[in-house]
């Protein structure tokens, strides 16, 4: 699949967002650069702003930060020791101060030891000290999901473990017009973000992005396919699977359907999603972290609570396995087109 993502990426990845400007001067960017952009835009414009990690004064192992340090000087881009709870801690600490601090973590694989510090200092300081302190300042920068070769550790997806903590907000974008926009508005929002990058399409494929700063915002899903039949549900890369298989089900059913892009895990856009269920009765939500405990499973109990009367089958989910994730057998592992079709299929057939 990894091999040939970029000839099979579909517009849907590389389309624009309601809320970016058009007729605007715009560059070629892949998700890398749009990233990259974001970040010099920040920079340029916060003179507090900072951004630290593992060999990030290089350009960083993906290299989204690649020539800042030279632009915007070492001690505001610099590199830090592997430990990840070290990062996170003095990420928590600077943004104390009022500092636009953007921590790095090489691969959200590695987030788990500084998960303490995330979740019980970051997610809990504002309500801590009764207001008096917080640490909205901070945004924390990830790779996530599969590559195709990554295997146990560099190919998890650990959105839910984080989306129970109260505090903190999560963002994964689809392609590189959400990538800029999104991670603009996450470092300028008052809380402690997430912002998780689907590393597969860091250079998958480009399209144009607008050189002016846009934000685009937090906690609001996007519609990028309206449909009558069935409500499907996804965010990050797990969008060009349900895609493909979206135009094999219209295509041998005559139904359409309708895809919505969470864009934020944490708020959730509840409002969204129970308007497009109760329109249509049906909805499968895919994402590649384990089926048990996943977003899924929120949002499935969410949809029976607000708009069972309205549904004319079950919830359908296509999820990664409750395994860790394999390399060898990660084909077999990965929700990918196929599963997402049967899915459909099935919940459409119901």
């Amino acid at each position: 699949m990894f091999s040939r993502i970029n000839r099979c990426f579909s517009s849907l990845l590389f389309s624009t967002s309601p809320e970016v400007p058009t007729g605007l001067p715009a560059t070629k960017r892949t998700m890398l650069s749009a990233i990259n952009n974001a970040l010099d835009t920040i920079l340029t414009k916060d003179q507090t702003a900072c951004i630290f990690g593992e060999d990030v004064a290089f350009g960083g192992v993906f290299r989204c930060t690649d020539g800042l340090r030279a632009k915007h000087g070492e001690s505001r881009v610099f590199n830090t020791p592997l430990c990840e709870q070290g990062i996170a801690g003095f990420a928590v600490g600077l943004a104390s101060y009022g500092v636009t601090t953007i921590a790095e973590i090489q691969f959200a694989d590695y987030i788990f030891p500084a998960f303490d510090q995330i979740v019980n200092e970051a997610a809990k300081l504002r309500y801590r000290t009764g207001g008096q302190f917080n640490c909205g300042s901070l945004t924390i920068r990830a790779p996530y999901g599969a590559v195709g070769h990554g295997g146990l550790y560099h190919s998890q997806s650990p959105e839910a473990y984080f989306a129970h903590t109260p505090g903190l907000k999560i963002v994964i974008p689809r392609g590189p017009v959400q990538a800029k926009g999104l991670l603009l508005s996450s470092i300028r929002d008052p809380n402690p973000v997430l912002f998780f990058e689907p590393k597969a399409m860091y250079r998958a494929s480009s399209c144009d992005v607008p050189d002016d700063d846009y934000t685009i915002p937090l906690g609001k899903a996007e519609i990028v396919k309206h449909g009558r039949e069935v409500t499907i549900i996804g965010f990050g890369l797990q969008l060009l699977s349900l895609d493909k298989a979206v135009t094999r089900v219209e295509k041998e059913l005559g139904i359409t359907c309708e895809i919505i892009d969470l864009r934020t895990i944490m708020p959730l856009d509840m409002e969204t999603i129970e308007k497009s269920v109760k329109k249509t009765g049906r909805c499968v939500i895919a994402h590649e972290a384990p089926r048990f405990g996943g977003i899924g499973a929120e949002i499935a109990a969410k949809i029976q609570e607000e708009c069972f009367l309205h549904l004319e089958a079950p919830v359908g989910r296509v999820c990664g396995w409750d395994t860790p994730f394999p390399l060898i057998f990660e084909k077999f592992y990965y929700p990918d087109e196929n599963r997402a079709y049967e899915e459909i299929k099935r919940i459409v057939l119901y």
